[in-house]
């Protein structure tokens, strides 16, 4: 997929970020974008915290009921 781009069209891309967004919100941008790619793999994946946390709860509920 990515093989056809080459490091002069990622520094170009870098470049025009750069310019677009300044230096101040760049990190910023990254780390959006970074957060947004993570939870839509999650949620490919089928992870949620919603899903973990009852787990959790009922775990912990059966553990005590056969104590």
């Amino acid at each position: 997929m990515f093989s056809q781009i080459g490091p002069m069209e990622i520094v170009l891309v870098l470049v025009i970020a750069l310019l677009v967004l300044g230096p101040k919100r760049l990190p910023e941008a990254g780390r959006s974008i970074g957060k947004g790619m993570r939870e839509f793999k999650d949620s490919i994946a089928g992870i949620t915290k919603d899903e973990d946390e009852p787990q959790q709860d009922l775990t912990a509920a059966r553990e005590r009921e056969v104590a």
